[in-house]
């Protein structure tokens, strides 16, 4: 599977910089950029709809290094949020009606917080959503993991790009594929996929291309997982692997980069872009910087101005806000749409 990869930031890789990425995309010969695509299908300025869910990055630290992740995250990345960060974090939930609390990292359950804060989003009655990349289950921190979901009743959403183990250890890391099939059937045993707890496979493709459609995707996993592994889900989302940190360091390095780039604009899809998640959705980072997404998170366009930090939220002026875009942001709008809920048409 190729020797284990540490993180952009520890190579000291000049990609491992924001603005290093931007200026890669920029770089590369589009038809038309972004904004002036949404023009054209009559949505520029983007702006917001109403606000449902608050994604919460938790920190970048990970138990895994995959190839093709979006936040650099790896063992070697001790980026935390802090407890008054997500004290704050409280704070707005309590002083509002947002009702889906999104916790994402890295491996978020590696915040020393992070159970404490499940608790307390759920005490506020919220509905909490888990970005578990499975083998935290096989941590000793993480053993007791899926019994505490149960017991909080929380979305788990897990990352498994394929149902071969060739195609998930490939980007994963060797023997991930395995030990992601005993934690879905651990999960599987506590009521998740059967019923009881709401259970979520994510995949993306393996490769510069887009993902196939996700309604047939999800009928040829679900039917694969149980004959095979006697493993069940819920529902499957698709989503396409967005050109920065790893992957856009993939793409230059295979040449591909103005290819995909290109492809992505050529799908531009009118009817995906009125349903992105930067829409709906405000975005946390772990020092409690605001964006619009997870993804220009890491390329580090946040909100600015007097709504730049959770202390200083104000669901007037964010409603007000016009959503900051740039390159990447043809991958949510290629083909059916790209989101952390999957296709958006």
């Amino acid at each position: 599977m190729g020797a284990p990869i540490r993180s952009q930031r520890a190579r000291r890789l000049p990609l491992a910089e924001p603005s290093t990425q931007l200026q890669a995309l920029r770089a590369e010969a589009l038809p038309q950029e972004f904004d002036a695509a949404l023009d054209s299908a009559g949505l520029w300025p983007l702006k917001p709809t109403k606000l449902e869910i608050l994604q919460v990055n938790v920190g970048k630290l990970c138990n895994q290094t995959c190839r093709h992740c979006h936040v650099d995250a790896g063992p070697d990345r001790k980026e935390q949020m802090s407890r008054e960060t997500f004290e704050l974090c409280l704070k707005v939930l309590s002083n509002s009606s947002i009702p889906v609390v999104d916790i994402t990292g890295g491996a978020p359950e590696l915040n020393p917080h992070f159970r404490w804060f499940v608790e307390a989003v759920r005490g506020l009655g919220r509905h909490v959503m888990d970005r578990c990349n499975l083998t935290i289950f096989e941590t000793r921190s993480g053993a007791d993991l899926p019994e505490f979901f149960a017991k909080h009743d929380v979305e788990v959403i897990c990352s498994l790009p394929h149902y071969r183990a060739l195609g998930t250890d490939s980007q994963r890391g060797e023997g991930v594929f395995e030990k992601s099939i005993r934690g879905l059937r651990r999960l599987n045993a506590l009521g998740y996929g059967r019923g009881s707890h709401r259970l979520v496979l994510v995949t993306n493709p393996v490769g510069a291309f887009l993902p196939a459609s996700q309604a047939s995707l999800e009928r040829e996993w679900r039917q694969v997982l149980a004959e095979r592994h006697d493993v069940h889900f819920d529902s499957l989302i698709s989503i396409t692997n967005m050109p920065i940190s790893r992957y856009l360091e993939w793409l230059l390095d295979s040449g591909n980069l103005q290819a995909y780039l290109s492809k992505l604009a050529a799908a531009f899809n009118p009817l995906a872009a009125r349903g992105v998640m930067c829409r709906n959705t405000l975005s946390v980072g772990y020092d409690g910087t605001l964006y619009d997404c997870d993804f220009n998170q890491m390329l580090d366009l946040s909100l600015g101005g007097r709504v730049g930090h959770i202390r200083d939220f104000d669901l007037e002026a964010l409603a007000a806000r016009t959503i900051r875009v740039d390159r990447h942001c043809f991958g949510c709008t290629a083909g059916a749409g790209s989101s952390c809920g999957g296709a958006t048409t």
